[in-house]
């Protein structure tokens, strides 16, 4: 099961490759939000190294819902997703590792470019370091929710404004307990707690929504 686990996971990151668009895409669109912010507001060191962090962390939750709108459409589209749900490996295991890959292509870029924006606007390495940490402990939970979301509009016809209406609500805690971490950093508080508090929720999503999100995936197809 481990290795057919692992073929899912390969197939799945190489198709995502070749479907560029679908982490270009937000990738693209979450580099110029955060080029905006400071064009809009102000250059001043001093308010970048403040408000910037959450700026970040918005910027990253918009871009995760553009990166998972389309991740069921082109399975569904050639019945790719019908053949997954009569694989002998059950579908959870499946939809866990097209997770998996949709976060490692699409939203670990973005972890990996916190350091980058740390010395853009002029951060402490501090701040930089906790607002790192927290986009990759929220990240997976944003997808993790994103993909939810997508699963219980799969089928319908312009599905992008209600897809925002059922994710923002349950995405703004993520984003709460995610700015918190930075605020506590920028304070020199300890920033164990929120820090814990947002790892055990996404160990917490990472077991359960697939369960849920593979139910939905055929009850969707049942349709």
């Amino acid at each position: 099961m481990l290795a057919a686990f692992r073929y899912v996971l390969y197939t799945e990151l190489l198709l995502l490759l070749r479907r560029s668009q679908e982490w270009l895409h937000p990738l693209s669109f979450f580099i110029i939000v955060i080029c905006l912010f400071p064009l809009a507001f102000t250059p001043d060191t001093r308010f970048l190294q403040t408000y910037m962090p959450g700026c970040i962390w918005i910027a990253a939750l918009l871009a995760s819902l553009l990166s998972v709108e389309t991740m069921f459409y082109t399975d569904m589209e050639d019945g790719h997703l019908e053949q997954l749900t009569l694989s002998q490996l059950p579908l959870t295991a499946i939809m866990l590792a097209k997770l998996a890959a949709q976060w490692l292509i699409t939203q670990l870029p973005l972890v990996l470019l916190t350091p980058v924006l740390g010395l853009l606007f002029h951060l402490p390495f501090t701040v930089t370091l906790a607002l790192g940490l927290s986009l990759l402990l929220g990240t997976p939970l944003l997808s993790l929710l994103g993909c939810l979301g997508v699963t219980l509009t799969l089928g319908l016809k312009q599905q992008g404004v209600l897809l925002s209406l059922l994710i923002l609500p349950l995405a703004t805690p993520v984003l709460i307990f995610g700015v918190s971490i930075v605020q506590q950093a920028q304070a020199g508080l300890n920033m164990a707690g929120p820090l814990a508090f947002l790892a055990g929720l996404s160990v917490f999503a990472m077991t359960l929504l697939p369960i849920a999100i593979a139910s939905m995936v055929k009850v969707s197809l049942d349709d």
